[in-house]
């Protein structure tokens, strides 16, 4: 981003940026948000982005399994729906309730190692950043990651959290077991020699099979990546996507709205030894520069839309960088700016035809959008609910700045995904029903007839998990 254009924007955020005027219809998703005062005067509680709002019964905070455990009987002999929340990262309504709402913050840590597997088991409500670390302190490493590690291991399982490269899966692929709380209060335990089938099915579970309290995860030794990003002209890079895929162990773009460039970000493994960016460039380039700079022009750009395409051509001119760092430290980036996002699963194969009819319809239709796009790539996998079932896959994600209205643009890229065969990454924004989405999914009704045994009274059921799970033929 040039200087200029960064401290004028700087100093237009420091004027108030003004709140929406009460009643405007601003097209953002809000559930169990009350003006009724018995209503209001239960727990409040809100996802990371701000969209999503919940008045529980209470918000409940159990110390271990049995008190989990515990709470779920009680609220399941009393009739009373059950919610879990992590660090609230999901843009859906996916952990809503009106009922009892379980923060598993507590449960956090590593519960055991297994030094000759490699493998992990760790307390459901830990967080990616903290378990990088402990993994590190351990000489291991998570063999994939996204780019946001602020999620619990168990919000960023249920949901299909995923990273990119071509020969890696999402980070429930990483999962080899698990155990969890069903609607009777009872412990089930699945892995590759007890409920194997539990395992393959709800590995993706989207809260609706039960309460994780714990995972068993795969881990790799920990190792080293050489980051080198780069902006390239978005056409040549389509015309060459093959080749960046399959030439990197983790290759990702993002394409700048209202310009022809993309910046780019290869990953690749190194025995190489550490040589990160300093300290000071570092700060200026990930928190100065991407964060308060971004959230700047973000600012400037909800205040005056019309700037927002000479301020994007500000984006691809912040140059190229290379360094060589641990793993977890090249995969996670600092994220202040708060936005809402959609992002869809589509075949590898048609990722240019896809994405260019995303460019196109942007300018047909007129939208005016501040965040770029992101293109990621992933394997195949088996478990049911994965939006990589079965295919090897491109992902697209669409982001809107808080505060600015994501549904017309979010409906217009959705068509597009639709005719790809596109699947909604499950805690991200769309406005996908079981109507629809079974017929995308295999495994779809094996997926149902599981929950059907784990959830005969719909304990764990919310108004998402209705839209996204029910009406199917099962």
């Amino acid at each position: 981003m040039t200087v200029p254009l960064l401290a004028t924007a700087s100093i237009l955020l420091l004027f108030e940026i003004p709140n929406e005027p009460a009643g405007q219809d601003t097209g953002l998703v809000v559930a169990y948000n009350s003006t009724n005062e018995a209503e209001l005067a239960m727990a409040t509680w809100k996802n990371w982005a701000g969209n999503q709002i919940a008045h529980p019964l209470s918000i409940e905070k159990p110390r271990d399994e049995r008190a989990v455990a515990q709470i779920v009987r009680t609220a399941s002999d009393q009739g009373e729906k059950v919610k879990v929340v992590g660090s609230g990262h999901s843009f859906t309504s996916i952990a809503l309730t009106n009922g009892r709402l379980i923060s598993i913050d507590a449960l956090s840590g590593i519960a055991s190692v297994d030094s000759a597997t490699k493998r992990v088991t760790v307390h459901a409500g830990t967080t990616l950043a903290d378990l990088n670390v402990l993994l590190d302190g351990l000489g291991l490493a998570l063999p994939n990651l996204g780019d946001i590690t602020y999620q619990t291991v168990a919000g960023a399982i249920s949901t299909g959290t995923h990273g990119t490269g071509q020969h890696l899966t999402g980070l429930a692929g990483q999962v080899v077991g698990m155990r969890f709380i069903n609607a009777m209060g009872e412990v089930v335990e699945a892995n590759e020699s007890t409920n194997p089938e539990i395992l393959r099915l709800g590995r993706v579970g989207l809260g609706a099979l039960g309460v994780l309290t714990q995972l068993t995860l795969q881990a790799v030794l920990a190792f080293h990546l050489r980051a080198v990003e780069t902006p390239m002209r978005v056409d040549k890079l389509l015309e060459e996507i093959e080749m960046h895929v399959n030439t990197n162990d983790h290759f990702e773009f993002f394409w700048v709205p209202h310009t022809g460039w993309a910046l780019t970000k290869r990953n690749n493994r190194t025995d190489d030894a550490v040589s990160p960016q300093p300290a000071a460039r570092r700060w200026i380039d990930k928190v100065l520069i991407e964060n308060y700079g971004f959230g700047a022009v973000c600012a400037v750009g909800r205040m005056r839309p019309q700037w927002i395409p000479r301020l994007a051509k500000a984006l691809p001119s912040s140059g190229g960088r290379e360094y060589v760092d641990t793993s977890y430290k090249v995969f996670a980036s600092t994220r202040l700016v708060k936005f809402y996002e959609m992002e869809y699963s589509i075949p590898r194969a048609h990722i240019v035809d896809a994405l260019n009819e995303v460019r196109t319809m942007v300018d047909r239709r007129g939208h005016l959008l501040n965040f770029p796009v992101e293109v990621r790539f992933t394997k195949a996998d088996d478990m049911a609910l994965s939006t990589s079932y079965g295919r090897d896959s491109a992902y697209i994600a669409v982001h809107i700045y808080k505060g600015m209205d994501y549904v017309p643009y979010f409906k217009d890229v959705e068509a597009i995904m639709k005719t790809h065969q596109g699947r909604p990454h499950w805690g991200k924004l769309h406005f996908r029903t079981a109507q629809d989405l079974a017929p995308a999914y295999p495994l779809f009704d094996q997926f149902v007839k599981l929950r059907n045994q784990m959830d005969p009274t719909r304990t764990f059921a919310n108004e998402y998990t209705d839209r996204v799970l029910d009406g199917s033929h099962v």
